[in-house]
């Protein structure tokens, strides 16, 4: 046996680590994209939970997934399907294999393919490869409990802390196989357990001997890979989750406002995260109250917001539900708020741990009376920190409530995140009453241009002013029940939110002179432009427009929408994009794709049903 190895260099590879929900694989996917962002390769995550909150180990239904796609340049999805599978276990085998591509390498733990685990995946007999019609050849068949325990049999730890260091082991495989540098991942486990170092160093040990193993054994893998960056812009960069980027873009609007931060919330999958991490950082400013349910999260918001804060409430689809009348509190009294919305799969408790786009209609429209409020859709990870950002500063400088939909995909899903500069943000100017209004004050005072009343800050002298539920006089904010008084605030609330002004929508590919316009909004930014890139190399002309601000809609909307002779709306839910396109562009009858399966689109599948519906 030789001791070289080929290495190929390759543009992109997607590596997917499935095990028990206890045996680490969200961690170990985790380093590993944290470890390939850190040497500058595009990075896109996707974190698949189980629904059951413990599910019986071993159990098909107890599979955890992470899937992370890393290449040379920009990378748009975590893949279609992998390159790379490991199976911690009977049961992710089975149920994780049809994410693997037919010459996918696959890792498997034959320690936990005993009769018993075989048997709780539904295994048949105990050839479970030829059962699955898996080619021997691509699979590492590695004994990794009993190495694992070899590893770290001196260490003093009991039998279940040393079984928690498998994912250790398949992620320093892993390494080995993508030649990543261990010590970028040693790094990352001391200041991971800073506080607990043992743990740190015995983790340590069991990567190198995964990683070791992979280079003792090599003779049945045929090569390693390396993915080497290509274009990267110079800064500092991390590896970040949708949550995680939506907590700093709030923490960095409030600070460019001069503002504290406020959050109001109630813990609910899998919005919970963003709670978290602003929990941390009270040296920013920032006050987090874990409320007692979803009302009091946001009506708590709305105190801090009539205080000054920049407040927000942080929730998911059954949350906005029960927020719906609090919110309509902060629409009528015109204060500025933030709702971020995670979506996930409804209805009911339905789905928790998967990702939808079914809460559109409800952001839009899912409140008495009339209650319009601007709504804006991040399209990334990495841009929930952009769509925060400009949520709130929409909310300050136009003294409105504004929802940021995202969703499990998303939120829990990474890319690699060039961190910018405060300098680099776009000015945040709350629209405040000026002295001149001193003595003389009203609470619903307007800018003519914009329509946006001007805000006063309780304790204010000169500036005494009440707000509530009950309609309000235009002129004098006294409650009016006048027919006429109403109309016209209605009207006001509603020219406000239109007035305000958003980016053109940007279309990509053959812009001039397609056949065929991909449309969708929010998180399926990514499955769209690579569907699209995937026709154009077919010789089609096509081009595509994501939107991120669905109200208002950008001004070229109709323009845009009319320009091409067929157009296909996709998204994750039965059509409500495309309906509210039709009741906004008079004559708009797109073409639809729509799926509600819980999971991000499949690339293949789009341009599969694209290219059919070109070729009408």
């Amino acid at each position: 046996m030789s001791d070289k190895i080929e290495v190929k260099e390759l543009d992109n590879v997607v590596v997917r680590f499935s095990g028990d929900s206890g045996d680490g694989m969200q961690l170990a996917g985790n380093i590993f994209s944290t470890v390939s962002a850190t040497v500058g390769n595009g990075i896109s995550t996707f974190p698949d939970y189980p629904a059951d909150i413990r599910a019986p180990q071993g159990s098909l239904t107890g599979v955890s997934g992470f899937q992370v796609h890393i290449g040379a340049g920009k990378v748009y999805t975590p893949g279609d399907k992998c390159d790379v599978l490991v199976a911690m276990n009977a049961a992710a085998l089975k149920t994780q294999y049809k994410y693997a591509k037919p010459q996918a390498t696959i890792i498997i733990d034959t320690d936990s393919f005993g009769e018993s685990d075989l048997k709780k995946a539904a295994f048949q007999t105990d050839d479970y490869l030829g059962e699955m019609g898996i080619d021997p050849d691509r699979v590492i068949q590695c004994p990794l409990t009993t190495i694992v325990k070899e590893c770290l049999k001196d260490t003093g730890m009991d039998n279940k802390a040393i079984l928690k260091c498998r994912n250790m082991f398949a992620l320093g495989l892993v390494c080995w196989l993508f030649n990543r540098d261990l010590e970028l991942v040693n790094n990352f486990l001391r200041e991971k357990f800073a506080k607990k170092p043992q743990i740190a160093e015995n983790n340590i040990k069991v990567v190198q001997a995964g990683y070791d193993y992979g280079h003792n054994t090599h003779s049945s893998v045929p090569a390693t890979y390396r993915i080497e960056s290509k274009d990267k812009v110079p800064g500092r960069y991390m590896d970040i989750t949708g949550n995680k980027a939506t907590a700093y873009g709030l923490i960095a609007a409030a600070e460019k406002a001069g503002l504290r931060l406020y959050l109001g919330s109630y813990p609910i999958t899998p919005a919970t995260d963003i709670l978290h991490e602003l929990a941390k950082h009270k040296s920013c400013g920032v006050i987090t109250v874990q409320c007692e349910d979803e009302i009091s999260g946001c009506a708590s918001a709305i105190g801090a917001s009539f205080a000054g804060a920049l407040a927000v409430t942080s929730t998911s689809g059954p949350g906005i539900c029960l927020k719906s009348e609090a919110m309509n509190l902060a629409v009528i009294d015109e204060l500025p708020l933030v709702i971020v919305d995670v979506q996930r799969g409804g209805p009911s408790t339905g789905l928790p741990t998967k990702s939808e786009q079914t809460d559109l209609l409800q952001a839009l429209y899912g409140r008495n009376g009339e209650s319009p409020m601007p709504v804006i859709a991040a399209t990334s990870p990495t841009d929930c920190f952009d769509a925060a950002y400009e949520a709130a500063k929409i909310a300050l400088e136009h003294l409105t409530p504004v929802i940021l939909l995202t969703d499990a995909f998303i939120a829990n899903g990474s890319a690699a995140w060039k961190l910018p500069t405060m300098e680099g943000l776009p000015k945040i100017q709350p629209h405040y009453a000026t002295p001149e209004m001193k003595g003389n004050y009203t609470p619903y005072f307007r800018d003519e241009e914009s329509r946006v009343r001007y805000w006063a800050i309780p304790g204010q002298e000169g500036y005494t002013h009440i707000l509530g539920g009950l309609e309000k006089d235009g002129k004098t904010g006294a409650i009016s029940t006048e027919p006429e008084n109403h109309n016209i605030m209605c009207h006001l609330r509603a020219e406000k939110v239109e007035r305000i002004p958003v980016p053109d929508v940007e279309v990509l590919g053959d812009k001039e002179d397609a056949d065929l316009l991909i449309v969708g909004f929010g998180s399926t930014y990514g499955h769209l432009v690579s569907a699209m890139d995937e026709l154009r190399k077919k010789g089609y002309k096509v081009a595509q427009a994501q939107f991120k601000f669905i109200n208002p809609l950008p001004k070229n909307t109709a323009e845009v929408l009319k320009k091409y002779p067929k157009v296909v709306v996709a998204e994750q839910n039965l059509g409500q994009f495309a309906a509210y396109l039709r009741s906004k562009v008079d004559g708009l009858v797109p073409y639809q794709y729509n799926e509600v399966k819980g999971q991000p689109f499949v690339v293949e599948e789009l341009v599969k049903a694209f290219e059919e519906i070109v070729k009408k």
